[in-house]
């Protein structure tokens, strides 16, 4: 190797490390990362050209001049001489950019870079300008085949980047005149062009490889550090948001994260506050910031890095800045996960992913717990149902009252028959499922009263008043047939007894009453009924706290169970439910008259 091809190298060699130099600062920036992670939208596509287009113009720029195998190393060039050519690492920028972005970036960063080669002049300025062009549109094709995640791409990018290279020395022979000294020029430049070029490639994409890799351990890093936080606090949020289970799963989240607190809320109300702050940050105080209705109404997460985006009203509170995140049941926010943080700068992008993971799993331990709940429920009234079904008095009387019919009135006895088969019907459909329409609600009832009444022909009376239009309105099964056995079974003594039933819509709402004109309630049990179990000689007790329980649970605030009673003037129950949570479709549908 000639004295020359050695300096020459050695010069190259000073361009790459000072381009290798400027793609490890790119590489700290935010954007530049995703476009490394190859996530190419048009702002991407826009700045992978006008990074690798602007790579290829400094590149040019620290040319190294070569006239009559003599270079010339000045540090910036803005010319060349008519007889002169640059040996430069502009191909390397082409070639990363085509291979990360693909045909549209390698093209045009390669017309970029070429067209200015071009201005720069020299009798090889055609002849670069060209191979520019082509070396983007070679480098595109072969990495969008290639693709990002495939292990072969080191490997592709220098095998591209030398065989570009080599490509503009054919060219050069092909198209610049005098023939002799594009030769000359080729013997001088070639080897240390096509080495430089081939060895920045692989360092380029090897730094490129390591941010890739960086970004994956942190990821796997964070969904590690998830999963094990969910863990641990799945069977507290399966209890659902109360103050006490918050509490705990805040203390698990402050042991294994960076934050300096967690709260958690729900739509009211603060149920949790633990680490710095908590002097001053009561639970069960109402909101008092902006920050977390914001969160609550529009249902996204949202990061405050000052004090008074934070809106503490404590004077000399150390909080800083915060992650606010909204927790989900079905698409709807019922609380907030707020990471609050005693420097700002400390809620960065990385704490913000975690969050952000953590947040949405927390809304599935919150749905898998409302499930759990819904099961649960459903399930005490299945059970209830069953119980219906087995207990023997129920069934006694039932079969002994048809007995009697069967020689003296055997129709009336058939049709005694058919009401029991739907009530047991009744009973098994609904324990299987969440909603059912009103109209098949009031079908379990006729079936009851059939019965009953048919025992019991002077005992009581129903009246039904149910407006047409609430038929289809879908309400939890086994909601209105143990209203009505319960006035039956308990309002009555030695004395007959009305029971009035309605139903009709108001402002989005169905509202269904049942009344009776019974002996009413003790104010001891008035208190306790449909918020607790209570004493029952006749069944398990838990009828309407179960109705209570699941309308609160399908319906929340928008769902209502009300108990109003007066020893001796009867009980009155009402209960309400949206009609715009629930659509069952267009039915033609008749009103109840008796």
């Amino acid at each position: 190797m000639k004295v020359i091809d050695i300096q020459l190298l050695l010069l190259m060699l000073e361009r790459v490390a000072l381009l290798l130099m400027l793609t490890f600062l790119l590489s700290r920036m935010p954007l530049f990362r995703r476009i490394i992670h190859h996530e190419h939208g048009r702002r991407e596509k826009i700045g992978l050209i006008t990074v690798f287009g602007a790579f290829g113009v400094i590149s040019n720029y620290m040319g190294i001049e070569v006239r009559s195998e003599a270079i010339f190393a000045d540090f910036w060039i803005t010319g060349v001489d008519h007889d002169g050519a640059l040996a430069n690492t502009r191909l390397l920028g082409i070639v990363i950019g085509g291979m990360l972005g693909g045909p549209l970036v390698g093209t045009v960063s390669g017309i970029i870079s070429g067209l200015h080669r071009y201005t720069l002049g020299g009798f090889t300025a055609l002849s670069c300008g060209v191979s520019a062009a082509v070396s983007g549109v070679v480098a595109g094709v072969v990495g969008e085949r290639v693709k990002s995640g495939s292990r072969n791409m080191l490997a592709w990018t220098v095998a591209v980047g030398i065989a570009m290279e080599c490509l503009q020395q054919g060219i050069i022979l092909l198209a610049a005149k005098p023939f002799e000294a594009a030769l000359a020029l080729v013997r001088v430049i070639a080897l240390p062009m096509i080495a430089m070029n081939g060895f920045g490639a692989f360092l380029c994409m090897m730094i490129l490889e390591s941010i890739r890799r960086e970004e994956e351990n942190t990821k796997a890093s964070q969904t590690h550090d998830a999963l094990y936080i969910a863990q641990q606090t799945l069977p507290y949020f399966r209890q659902g948001l109360n103050p006490q289970s918050c509490k705990k799963a805040a203390m698990i989240i402050l042991r294994h994260t960076d934050a300096d607190a967690i709260a958690i809320t729900d739509t009211k109300q603060v149920l949790a506050h633990v680490g710095v702050g908590a002097d001053h940050h009561i639970p069960l105080n109402h909101m008092s910031t902006q920050l977390t209705r914001q969160v609550i109404e529009q249902g996204r997460m949202v990061v405050a890095k000052s004090p008074d985006v934070i809106q503490c009203v404590h004077p000399d509170c150390p909080l800083q800045a915060a992650i606010v995140l909204p927790l989900k049941i079905h698409e709807e926010t019922v609380g907030t996960l707020k990471l609050y943080f005693t420097k700002a700068a400390r809620a960065n992008r990385v704490d913000q992913e975690l969050a952000e993971g953590l947040g949405n799993l927390f809304s599935m331990q919150l749905e898998m717990g409302q499930a759990e709940l819904q099961r649960k429920l459903l399930k005490d009234a299945e059970i209830k149902a069953l119980q219906a079904q087995v207990h023997p008095h129920f069934l006694f009387n039932a079969i002994n009252t048809i007995a009697s019919l069967c020689r003296k009135d055997p129709e009336q006895a058939r049709n005694l028959l058919v009401q029991l088969g739907v009530f047991f019907r009744s009973n098994l459909q609904g324990a299987r499922q969440m909603l059912i329409p009103l109209r098949k609600e009031l079908e379990h009832v006729e079936a009851y009263l059939m019965l009953e009444k048919t025992r019991f022909p002077d005992k009581f009376a129903v009246q039904f008043e149910i407006s047409p239009d609430a038929l289809d309105v879908p309400i939890p099964p086994f909601t209105l047939q143990p209203l009505v056995e319960n006035a039956i079974l308990h309002a009555f003594h030695n004395r007959k007894g009305v029971i009035n039933v309605s139903a009709r819509l108001k402002d989005g709402k169905m509202i269904l009453v049942t009344e009776d004109n019974g002996q009413g309630v003790p104010p001891a049990k008035l208190a306790l009924l449909g918020k607790s179990a209570v004493d029952s000689l006749t069944g398990t007790g838990t009828a309407l706290h179960n109705i209570s329980r699941r309308l609160k649970e399908l319906y929340g605030d928008e769902g209502r169970f009300d108990v109003h009673s007066e020893p001796g003037f009867g009980t009155k129950i009402t209960i309400c439910v949206p009609t715009h949570r629930y659509t069952w479709g267009e039915h033609n549908v008749k009103g109840i008259h008796r």
